[in-house]
């Protein structure tokens, strides 16, 4: 059993149930706070912002501390940042790429351990100048950098021990302070996010499927002029060798990037998700910023494979017409075929609120370009939070079938992502060049 300080993820289920216990707690004594100061005169929108605020630091705080399942679900909801109202973000924002790019790091025995029983024959001999300290922290594992047998410079990631106990552990326990993860990010349907995340944990954790899933997307994307996927070395159980790229965090970019820069990242962010289906028949199902690099040379760096959903046939067949007559304002087209993508009751929804519930989210389909803000995600945000808006009633009477949860939870991620850029982006082009009849609805 790892002790606290070691730097894996914290098995002690006493441990790690007390840090998020405390959660729900003290979330209950700020709101309890903030009831009596708004009796005491103060106006209610400044108490319910200070609440989210102080919410917001000690979530991100934990979670980082604890890895494993809970850094996931901070990672994944990292791509809603931008829906925070702007009086949060700054602190917010630097929280998220505290999260992202950073965590307690293992001792360098235990990484030396890790290397031992991947490499039994003696690893110095494949990881040459390998560097104990490691410069990136994920949620199941740790990267550091070296150079392989052949001179070729190399990242090398490495599982924390037990990873796979913490996930399950973690998102059993992150269940219980779901209310908490809501309050810090309002539009982000905490519940569905958690049982979503608890599915695909045998991805994570398992290695040898995530170089699979890897090198079929660097075969995709070979000698690519806008994406970079670097090719996988070597995988054992634990560790998992692939080229190293060089390049810029999507979270500076986000943080303190040039507009030219910002809007690159945002396109080929788009491109990659729209043409994946097709070209390597799967879809990249992680898209918060810690993900991605933005290479010297303006190619979008893609690092992680851990959660990805295969698509043999390429992207759904009703997907294309229904974001076409979303885009053409066709209410009748898009409640037909709605209904019969099974993703609504006829009778349940009527074509004029589902129209009112997707017009706003179809804007970046309606011009050669679009500009991707805070204040639109924002708004968005606010009409879903509010359960007596008209769009959040529309929204709570849809049925998404199960396999289509990774997608939607990959479109609001990547919205968030791009509105965190503050990204212009030719979205139209790119769904028009990708998904099969955008152009013509059946």
């Amino acid at each position: 059993m790892d002790q606290p300080g070691t730097g894996g993820p914290t098995h002690s289920r006493l441990a790690r149930t007390a840090r998020l216990a405390a959660l729900p707690a003290a979330f209950a004594g700020r709101t309890a706070v903030g009831i009596g100061k708004r009796i005491g005169g103060r106006p209610a929108e400044a108490v319910a912002a200070q609440v989210q605020q102080r919410t917001a630091e000690q979530l991100f705080a934990t979670l980082g501390q604890l890895k494993g399942g809970a850094m996931k679900v901070g990672q994944a909801m990292s791509a809603m940042e931008a829906a925070l109202p702007e009086q949060l973000a700054g602190p917010y924002r630097e929280a998220l790429v505290r999260l992202q790019d950073a965590a307690p790091a293992m001792p360098t025995a235990m990484v030396h351990q890790q290397l031992d029983e991947a490499f039994p024959a003696g690893w110095r001999q494949l990881l040459r100048d390998f560097d104990d300290r490691p410069v990136a922290a994920a949620s199941v594992g740790q990267v550091h950098r070296a150079t392989w047998s052949d001179g070729t410079p190399v990242a090398v990631k490495i599982q924390y021990p037990g990873a796979g106990e913490a996930l399950v552990a973690d998102l059993g326990m992150m269940q219980t302070v779901a209310p908490v993860v809501q309050a810090a990010v309002p539009g982000l349907d905490a519940r569905q996010l958690l049982a979503e995340l608890r599915a695909r944990l045998v991805e994570e954790v398992d290695y040898v499927l995530e170089a699979d899933t890897q090198m079929a997307f660097a075969d995709a994307y070979r000698d690519d002029p806008d994406i970079a996927v670097p090719d996988v070395f070597a995988v054992e159980d634990r560790v998992l060798v692939s080229r190293w790229i060089d390049g810029t965090p999507l979270s500076r970019v986000i943080a303190d990037g040039r507009q030219d820069d910002r809007d690159r990242a945002g396109s080929l962010l788009v491109r990659l998700f729209a043409s994946a289906p097709v070209r390597a028949r799967r879809l990249h199902g992680d898209p918060h910023p810690g993900n991605f690099r933005l290479l010297p040379d303006g190619r979008l760096g893609v690092l992680d494979f851990g959660a990805t959903d295969a698509l043999p046939s390429g992207w759904p067949v009703k997907l294309g017409p229904l974001l076409a007559a979303g885009r053409d304002r066709d209410a009748a087209a898009l409640h037909r075929i709605a209904a019969t993508a099974g993703l609504l009751q006829p009778k349940a929804v009527t074509p004029d609120a589902l129209m009112a519930l997707l017009d706003r989210y179809l804007e970046p389909l309606r011009s050669p370009t679009y500009t991707f803000t805070r204040a639109w995600i924002q708004e968005q945000t606010r009409l879903a939070s509010d359960p007596f808006s008209a769009p959040a009633r529309t929204q709570r009477r849809l049925t998404i079938p199960p396999r289509h949860l990774l997608l939607q939870r990959v479109a609001v991620g990547m919205t968030g992502v791009l509105c965190s850029l503050g990204a212009t982006v030719a979205v139209d082009a790119e769904i028009r060049r990708w998904l099969p009849g955008y152009d013509t609805q059946v």
